[in-house]
Formats: structure tokens, C-alpha cells, sequence
């Protein structure tokens, strides 16, 4: 699902969107949230630290699996990054919701 307009989203897409544009906020460049299979929500920025570069839901994904998460729900992508196909099968499949 790739939506800007946030009125055809569910609440819960919807408030990943936000959380997505406030990472995205505190940082230069996009932001990311991601929803687990049991509806807790990581978000995350772009990460760009000496040679160390990850994308925002790259940033995501490693926040949420450090935390012990299995399998995700939904992507939310702010900012105009593009997520990985590869990174998404791994994770679950999840659906990706972009504002």
C-alpha cells in the first residue's frame, strides 16, 4: 500500500505515519516507523555517523529486532527513501504505507 493521502488509512497506519514524520523531523531526511505483529512501534532517522550508514527503516527494523521483535506489521516511510524489497521479505512482508 503506498498512500499519501492520510483520511484512506486505518488509525494505526495513520499514527505510524506521524511517528515516521516525527523521526524524520528530528533529523535531516527521512523517517521511518515500523508496527510489530503485536502492535508495538519503533520508529527511527536516517543514520549517517562516520563510515556508518543506515536508512531510516533500516534504523527501524534494528531497533525493533534488537528489542526482540520477530516479525513486522507495517512500514510507514516519510521523506522519499526507498525501502528494500530484500529487507522487507526478511522481516515478515510487512506493508508499507508512505506519507
Amino acid at each position: 500500500m503506498d498512500a499519501t493521502d492520510t483520511t484512506d488509512l486505518t488509525a494505526e497506519d495513520a499514527k505510524l505515519i506521524v511517528l515516521a514524520r516525527s523521526a524524520a523531523a528530528r533529523v535531516t531526511g527521512s523517517g521511518a516507523a515500523v508496527r510489530d505483529d503485536i502492535g508495538r512501534t519503533y520508529l527511527a532517522g536516517a543514520v549517517a555517523v562516520g563510515p556508518l550508514r543506515l536508512s531510516a527503516v533500516q534504523a527501524a527494523v534494528a531497533q525493533a529486532f534488537g528489542s526482540g521483535v520477530t516479525r513486522l506489521e507495517a512500514v510507514a516511510v516519510v521523506g522519499g527513501e526507498a525501502v528494500d524489497p530484500d529487507l522487507l521479505a526478511a522481516v515478515g512482508g510487512p506493508v508499507v504505507v508512505r506519507g
